[in-house]
């Protein structure tokens, strides 16, 4: 073609060719693409809010809980970031609103995640999920509860999680770790926020696995995890002592340290995983 730029001369053979003799038909079809966004309540007692972030064709699930030291933080908090993930994984995500401290301390926030994960697992064939494509995951003071609900369903013997997506994690109230003990002034998150969270979260109630998954003694049996630490995090070294903990006890995990979260996480999950075999999956681990 005369006159065009030799470095897009390749590309011109692609350009849709534009036919008007009947504009109907050269309409585009709308595109089904764009993930749907569904507020609904999930009765039990109490109710417990959740928002669905729905990509189109999506078969997987990630039940997800917000941050916030258990005491902040809700659906639209949680929105944006709800919202990437499902768009980045191409599955659903239910975003739970689980009750706050201190007016509801553990173990209210569990069972309200535990509750939404067999709501999911009860009514999965309604929005086209796949029972056996169902996980669990959280941030940071989210992802304590996310760990704990894969616990008790373990013991429960269901409803099954496929895998656990646990970033940032607040796993141990006792932050004895090297990082919790001299990790103590970092922004956003310090060793004073993590122990004043932890004191509203357990109220009067003694810490046990179900609150601090990293007291846990017995991990074998659990879903497969993908652990993202951040580098300066007080809750740092408990993540990776988790993942190991999970790995002596059989469970394939993966667990990465670096910068604080900046971008959707692209985690190398196991095959389990809800977004595995989509477009937009990683490629599955080994377990390493």
């Amino acid at each position: 073609m005369a006159g065009t730029d030799p470095e897009l001369e390749a590309f011109v053979p692609f350009f849709v060719r534009l036919d008007l003799t009947d504009p109907a038909a050269a309409r585009p079809a709308p595109d089904t693409s764009a993930p749907t966004v569904e507020d609904r309540t999930v009765p039990v007692g109490p109710d417990v809010p959740v928002r669905i972030h729905r990509p189109y064709g999506a078969r997987g699930a990630v039940v997800s809980m917000h941050g916030g030291g258990w005491v902040l933080g809700d659906l639209d908090t949680e929105h944006h970031w709800a919202a990437r993930i499902a768009a980045g994984s191409g599955a659903t995500v239910i975003s739970v609103g689980y009750r706050l401290a201190p007016g509801h301390p553990y173990p209210a926030a569990l069972d309200d995640v535990h509750a939404v994960l067999a709501w999911t697992a009860g009514h999965a064939a309604e929005p086209g999920i796949d029972p056996a494509r169902i996980a669990v995951g959280g941030h940071s003071s989210g992802a304590g509860p996310a760990a704990a609900v894969a616990l008790r369903a373990r013991d429960r013997r269901g409803p099954a999680v496929c895998c656990q997506l646990l970033d940032e994690a607040a796993l141990d109230d006792r932050q004895e770790t090297w990082s919790a003990r001299n990790l103590t002034g970092t922004p956003w998150s310090d060793r004073a926020t993590g122990a004043a969270a932890w004191r509203h979260y357990l109220g009067s109630t003694p810490a046990t696995p179900y609150a601090a998954p990293a007291r846990a003694t017995d991990l074998s049996g659990l879903p497969p995890a993908y652990i993202a630490a951040a580098e300066l995090d007080p809750n740092r070294d408990e993540d990776i002592a988790y993942a190991r903990g999970l790995l002596r006890a059989g469970v394939a995990s993966n667990c990465t340290s670096g910068p604080a979260r900046s971008t959707v996480p692209r985690p190398s999950c196991p095959p389990t995983c809800p977004g595995a075999g989509s477009r937009n999956s990683p490629r599955p681990c080994a377990g390493r």
